[in-house]
């Protein structure tokens, strides 16, 4: 039996020297206990080195997945002759590799229980069976390749960590989410105590820094805020705490109060730290994308696809409404117009745009976005080179937009209308007058009218007259007989009544 043994530094091609051993797995270990009983086990055939480290991981790469690479099939062909492809089989550690090279090579292929004592075995005396490949460089070899090899296997690239980017910007939002809830319940709960400051200062950060520095609002007027706020508006708020309409608090509920203003403060801090390095992380990994649609849309759309590759890997068309699925579905469910745009809609250069523009800027936007986010996936170039230009076209075209009229399709098309042209108005004609006729004159009018009148009479008569006869020659004669009878009756009757 051959045995194939894949190495960092190269294939090894081993002859087992006697099969019997293999009917045992159990005890296979007891022949490679030491150096001398694993060369009367096991004889090296062949070992062919890797010219350098990307031949090595390539090769290593496709045995990983079960494919046969060019290189370890020139090796076995040279190797083997066709006399040992008739009697030997040969032993694989991974099933699915071998299964490509009895296909390929058409050699029978080991992959049992004992195959893999066996490799076990030459593992443990691989130096002392393969001269040449000293400890110490296979050690570097192994480290090396192991490492671009886990690179491979992980798609990792430490200039492109995009689960960073998932992760920060998810994390931005529910930032927002708790600050928003925190900022409001300290307004709230301090508007009970000092109403019109809230009015004053707006800025939530703001806000919860004049509470903690000032207290209650009897303080004010001995506490300087020009740290926190501008002169006007410091006047402003010590003038109002003089003339409060706020009701009184306990020292127990400022403290509280002053506890919850600290942790909008930090969180407030925190988010301005994590945006930075967000805007950082985005200008790293995706430049173009950046300069396109900027750093928290080109980060969401990330987050949606899922990662740079998948948004990469996406039509322009689905970018586009990427993030407005809901709204998509339901239009087409109910076979109305489809949503135009989806988190895109976010990015600056669709909201500079007039309201009837932002359709088509917003797939001008998304079909730059979708090329600068293949460059940023696949490319090698860390400058915005792309994305600076695509902006450029982007915002040219906003222009023209913006100079143009917009019409809708087809207005070339349409017939133009006349200029209106002012005419004057015309006079009155006498001659359209009606004039009254005589009495005779009327009657000799009214006589062929009265003539028609008495003609369709007539002919509605008649035509009764022959539906009634159709439909007594339809009844039955006996029937007809008896209403015959009833009607001489009913005249006789009549007759003698008058007499």
């Amino acid at each position: 039996m051959l045995v194939l043994y894949e190495t960092p530094a190269g294939y090894a091609l081993f002859k087992l020297l006697d099969d019997g051993k293999l009917k045992k797995p159990e005890d296979l270990y007891q022949s490679f206990t030491s150096p001398q009983l694993a060369n009367e086990t096991i004889k090296l055939k062949a070992f062919q080195k890797f010219e350098n480290t990307v031949e090595a991981l390539s090769d290593i790469t496709a045995i990983v997945e079960g494919k046969l690479s060019k290189g370890l099939k020139e090796f076995l062909s040279q190797e083997i002759s066709e006399r040992e492809l008739k009697k030997e089989s040969l032993a694989v550690a991974d099933a699915k590799l071998g299964g490509s090279i009895a296909k390929k090579l058409g050699i029978k292929v080991a992959t049992d229980n004992a195959v893999q004592e066996l490799y076990r075995g030459i593992r443990s005396q691989f130096e002392s069976l393969v001269s040449g490949v000293p400890a110490s460089d296979m050690n570097a070899m192994v480290l090396g390749l192991s490492h671009s090899l886990s690179r491979y296997k992980l798609k990792f690239s430490p200039d492109k960590v995009d689960t960073m980017i998932v992760q920060a910007i998810g994390l931005l939002d529910d930032l927002d989410k708790e600050l928003n809830t925190y900022a409001m319940r300290v307004k709230e709960w301090y508007g009970w105590h000092f109403p019109e400051m809230g009015k004053i200062v707006v800025d939530n950060l703001a806000y919860a820094k004049v509470v903690k520095v000032m207290g209650v609002r009897t303080n004010a007027q001995s506490t300087d805020l020009s740290d926190v706020l501008p002169e006007e508006l410091e006047k402003e708020v010590k003038d109002a705490a003089e003339i409060s309409m706020g009701t009184e608090i306990s020292e127990d509920d400022i403290e509280n109060i002053t506890h919850l203003c600290d942790q909008v403060i930090s969180i407030t801090e925190y988010r301005t730290q994590l945006y930075e390095y967000l805007k950082n992380r985005m200008n790293a990994i995706a430049p173009n994308l950046t300069t396109i649609v900027g750093e928290l849309v080109g980060a969401r759309l990330i987050s949606h696809a899922g990662s740079l590759v998948n948004l990469a890997k996406y039509p322009a068309s689905t970018v586009q409404i990427l993030g407005a699925e809901k709204a998509l579905f339901r239009a087409l469910k109910t076979k109305h117009d489809t949503p135009k745009y989806g988190l895109i809609f976010h990015a600056s250069l669709v909201g500079q745009a007039a309201p009837k523009a932002k359709g088509k800027i917003a797939r001008m936007v998304a079909t730059k976005s979708s090329i600068a986010a293949r460059v940023d996936a696949l490319g090698e170039v860390e400058q915005p080179t792309i994305g600076i230009e695509a902006r450029a076209k982007i915002d040219a075209r906003l222009r023209q937009l913006e100079g143009v009229q917009l019409t809708a399709k087809g207005a070339k098309n349409m017939r133009a209308q006349k200029k209106f042209e002012a005419k004057p108005a015309s006079g009155y004609n006498a001659t359209t007058d009606f004039i009254m006729s005589t009495p005779e004159a009327t009657m000799d009018v009214d006589k062929p009218a009265k003539e028609k009148a008495d003609k369709k009479e007539k002919k509605e008569k008649k035509e009764k007259k022959e539906k009634k006869e159709k439909k007594d020659k339809k009844r039955p004669h006996d029937e007809v007989e008896d209403e015959t009878e009833t009607k001489e009756k009913k005249k006789k009757k009549k007759k003698s009544k008058s007499e």
